[in-house]
């Protein structure tokens, strides 16, 4: 499938725009370990099995998230990807940014389909279990664009991956926090 001129127009002008900061070694630091957190949904694994110590009932639930974490990367990783196969904006990633090149293609994202997947299962867990939920919502969705965006900035994905994979990872995490809670 082909992506239309306007969404890579878009792309193109977010990349250009985000160039000037990429020369900074701040922030490639910080991107890069934003990116390498993401991988294999790292971060998310660690989150909800941090939030079940003590608690054999979160146990529970981060054993039926990891789980479906697991497929939410096969459908985005073996099924989606597999659909479009986009280019990515570099074929060997950025030298500026210390991160694995994936071999998958570009759209949509699955660092940001997890990280929205993760955020919107792990809100829907704590609105029940906590009464400070709307804060916890704020930092796994902060989290979350922080993850994608980091995709972006060392160049493994355009813009519109992680609009993109933010949208499955959504679509993904609602079907799924039922059997979650």
């Amino acid at each position: 499938m082909k992506f239309t001129s306007f969404t890579q127009m878009l792309d193109d002008k977010c990349d250009a725009w985000l160039e000037p900061a990429r020369h900074n070694s701040s922030v490639q630091r910080f991107f890069s370990l934003l990116s390498r957190a993401g991988e294999f949904s790292l971060l998310w694994h660690g989150i909800v099995w941090v939030r079940a110590i003590g608690s054999a009932d979160r146990a529970r639930e981060a054993v039926i998230f990891s789980a479906l974490l697991g497929v939410e990367s096969l459908i985005v990783n073996q099924g989606l990807k597999r659909i479009f196969r986009r280019q990515r904006p570099t074929t060997g990633g950025d030298d500026r940014f210390s991160v694995r090149t994936p071999v998958t293609s570009s759209f949509p994202s699955g660092h940001a389909s997890s990280a929205f997947f993760a955020a919107t299962v792990l809100t829907q867990l704590t609105i029940d279990s906590s009464s400070a939920w709307p804060a916890w919502a704020i930092l796994f969705h902060g989290l979350a664009v922080l993850v994608a965006l980091s995709r972006v900035m060392v160049r493994l994905h355009h813009l519109s991956d992680i609009a993109g994979g933010a949208i499955v990872g959504v679509v993904l995490g609602l079907l799924a926090t039922p059997l979650v809670v």
